[in-house]
């Protein structure tokens, strides 16, 4: 009597689940799987003939002006992730030990704050406070410290790692604070207990507890990061494109979709193989820690 009955709910769970895995695989499968298709077409003149070809990936890898550009997406997409976790890591930190419970959800909400303003605003602001009539201009000019507004503040990679930084802070705050929750804080006490300073508790104890949200946090932000299309065009002013700007001007303004396809493709390996390099690291580093 209990086969039948345990067949009517998996029948039951996969009819509750097959909408949102079928929506879901509508969503996100079929537009890869077109750009993989597309990747093996070739071009012809404002139509793409359908003659498979790897000339695509051939041109992508002897290309030295794409191995230009995604070293510039990797080193960029590198240290915002950099930059983004160090910042997070003691908001994150002081939030999940230092606050009192009964204020650590007001914490949470105003950390959320920036998902409430479309990420193009954010932007278009940051290059406003950049600019050269802009707050750190203005701001330095009316306190003498400068003559002239400084220019190189904006339109340069600098600029462009702030305004990324800035913008996923809350994606990296959020799950590394988590993890943090997730600590039993009575291994922090044990490791005080047998002699251990804070700092070596923490390097023993909280960090090693804490890597799976600092993992997910470098994932979140390093996969979008590389591929953002928006800040280099904004705040770069276009004269520091990255991946994500070939990609678009080969899709669009050239029409050459193979090509562009190819690009994208070839941009989602690299940053697959760097993220389970990563995840490789991370288990050893965890194994030497226990």
């Amino acid at each position: 009597m209990a086969k039948p009955k345990l067949d009517a709910e998996a029948r039951a769970g996969l009819t509750l689940i097959a909408p949102p895995f079928l929506y879901a695989l509508i969503i996100l499968a079929a537009p890869l799987l077109t750009i993989l298709a597309y990747s093996f077409l070739t071009d012809g003149y404002l139509v793409v003939l359908p003659e498979a070809t790897l000339a695509n990936y051939a041109q992508v890898l002897a290309d030295p002006i794409v191995h230009t550009v995604m070293a510039r997406s990797l080193t960029v997409a590198g240290v915002v992730t950099l930059a983004t976790v160090v910042t997070a890591f003691p908001i994150a930190y002081y939030v999940s030990f230092m606050v009192r419970p009964e204020k650590k959800a007001m914490w949470l909400f105003l950390i959320t704050i920036p998902f409430w303003t479309s990420y193009l605003i954010r932007v278009f602001l940051w290059k406003v406070i950049l600019g050269y009539n802009g707050v750190v201009n203005s701001s330095l000019t009316g306190l003498g410290i400068i003559d002239e507004p400084l220019t190189f503040i904006l339109y340069n990679v600098n600029a462009i790692v702030i305004t990324l930084a800035h913008a996923y802070a809350p994606f990296a705050i959020l799950p590394i604070f988590v993890a943090l929750e997730k600590i039993d804080r009575s291994l922090l006490e044990a490791g005080r207990d047998l002699g251990e300073s804070r700092l070596m508790t923490f390097w023993r104890v909280t960090l090693p507890l804490a890597m799976p949200g600092v993992i997910a946090a470098v994932l979140i932000v390093f996969i979008p990061t590389i591929g953002d299309y928006v800040t280099p065009e904004v705040i770069g002013g276009g004269k520091i494109p990255m991946i994500a700007n070939m990609i678009q001007v080969q899709m669009l303004a050239l029409d050459n979709r193979p090509l562009g396809s190819a690009l994208a493709v070839t941009t989602m390996v690299i940053v697959t193989l760097v993220s389970l390099v990563f995840l490789f690291l991370n288990r050893r580093f965890l194994k030497v820690r226990r």
